[in-house]
């Protein structure tokens, strides 16, 4: 099955005027150890007992703005003080919101200094939790470097950060950084310090889809949900329909039988699959499809001490030339999560990424008694022909004063799509149309229209390339 990009222009404009120009603005983090054995180069990084300490890191960082959206929080003393963090970044100014779950109680918020503004989600009706556990830092600061996004599947306790297995993403990036704040925002009420009427208070199934969902950031996309407005589900089995070469997961609840089914399918077509679900996921749907479809590539995690409590997906870690992914966040695989829940998850493009959460399936897997077979995919050709396209875009005069040419050259036969898109992501300009090029160089002219700042999206084959023309 091919894959291709899938992009919003509208974030793809939001991505090229917010995004940090550092690199390395993805950051992943593991709690249970990982296999570095199976690393491609880039180890994933086992924070052993210290996740806490790694998230008041963060929380010291922020300048300006904190928002806070974590289902639970318990201190105790086997974890550092993220209270008091939380405290002492209010008492240097920064100006913090809180939302919690209702239905679990303020618990150890309440030791937050009583001047920070909190919310409790509602509770009853056709409102489930909110079960986010997502930090937003300095999303509006002048330096786009400060802006910061902590999310994954960790609540806030000495179980959940030192033994329960999790996985943290904190992304650096402007556009992300809005993103998530919109969506506190839609539960705040508001964009105020204070919480805004109870009337504008948006949770669950009465939040709306805010219509931006990909990102680019350190040249891979990103692609974020918010369940249950952006039918978080529909993504996670799109996404497993992407998979080509293999496919792993790891997931606390997991009852939908059409998100197993999905993964079932994939494996009868000839990929790779393997699995884990926590103990507490046995007596449901899904449970019976995967044994039966995966036999001994499919582990039940049975701790009495502990849970598997990631929420993850990983698609073609073994081939650079399928688009390797990750799905992870907070959003169980379950009909509530996607209906009722206030949930997040992050799809990231990255080959680099997959294999690091590759390392900790890996681990956690054999952990169980599992064994696993080395799947390969494309050779270094062909990802140093995507290099080699990248390097030859060129756009020039830029900043133009009349007509600005676009270059490239491709080393192999691609489609090629080439697109204009002004400041309000208006499509002012479709140069090349999906068109099946030989290799050779090529050279596209185009007249701006007006001053200002326009957005050339270039795709060649599976790779999008995003560049920024002034005028």
């Amino acid at each position: 099955m091919r894959k291709a990009f899938i992009y919003t222009i509208g974030i793809l404009l939001i991505c090229s005027s917010f995004a940090a120009t550092a690199k390395d603005k993805i950051k992943v983090y593991f709690n249970n150890p990982v296999n570095t054995a199976v690393s491609t180069g880039v180890n994933a990084v086992y924070v052993n007992n210290a996740l806490d300490d790694t998230l008041i890191a963060y929380i010291n960082r922020a300048k300006y703005t904190m928002d806070i959206a974590v289902y639970s929080y318990y201190q105790s003393s086997s974890i550092s003080d993220i209270a008091g963090a939380i405290n002492a970044a209010y008492n240097r100014g920064v100006k913090v919101r809180l939302i919690y779950d209702g239905a679990t109680g303020l618990n150890s918020f309440s030791s937050l200094n009583s001047s920070i503004n909190k919310l409790a989600s509602p509770t009853g009706g056709n409102y489930n939790i909110m079960h986010n556990k997502f930090v937003v830092i300095d999303a509006n600061s002048t330096s786009q470097n400060d802006a910061i996004v902590w999310t994954g599947s960790m609540n806030w306790d000495a179980g959940q950060i030192k033994s329960d297995v999790n996985n943290i993403v904190i992304v650096q990036d402007s556009a992300i950084a809005h993103l998530y704040t919109k969506e506190f925002e839609m539960m705040w009420g508001g964009t105020a310090l204070t919480p805004g009427p109870v009337a504008n208070q948006k949770f669950g199934p009465n939040k709306t889809d805010l219509g931006v969902h990909n990102f680019t950031v350190d040249g891979h996309t990103i692609e974020v949900y918010f369940s249950p407005s952006d039918n978080t589900e529909s993504h996670i089995q799109s996404t497993i329909a992407t998979a080509n070469k293999d496919l792993y997961f790891g997931v606390y609840t997991f009852t939908s039988a059409a998100d197993a089914n999905a993964i079932v399918a994939r494996k009868n077509a000839g990929v790779y699959a393997a699995g884990i679900i926590d103990q507490y996921s046995v007596g449901f749907a899904a449970n019976p499809i995967l044994s039966t479809g995966l036999g001994t590539k499919y582990k039940v995690y049975n701790n009495s001490s502990t849970i598997y409590h990631s929420k993850m997906l990983i698609v073609d870690p073994s081939d650079k030339c399928s688009d390797p992914i990750v799905l992870t966040g907070s959003h169980n695989w379950t009909t509530t999560a996607n209906t009722k829940n206030d949930e997040n998850i992050l799809i990231i493009h990255s080959d680099t990424i997959a294999n690091q959460y590759y390392q900790s399936f890996y681990a956690n897997f054999t952990a169980l008694g599992g064994s696993l077979t080395a799947q390969t995919g494309c050779g270094v050709n062909t990802v140093a022909t995507v290099k080699n396209e990248e390097k030859s875009i060129q756009i020039f005069p830029n900043p133009a004063t009349d007509v600005v040419h676009i270059n490239y050259e491709l080393t192999t036969a691609q489609p090629v799509t080439i697109r204009i898109y002004d400041m309000t992501g208006r499509l002012v300009s479709s140069l090349v149309n999906e068109a099946n090029q030989p290799a050779g160089e090529y050279s596209y002219p185009y007249q701006l229209e007006d001053a200002g700042v326009y957005f050339a999206t270039i795709t060649i084959g599976n790779n999008t390339y995003n560049r920024k023309i002034a005028k």
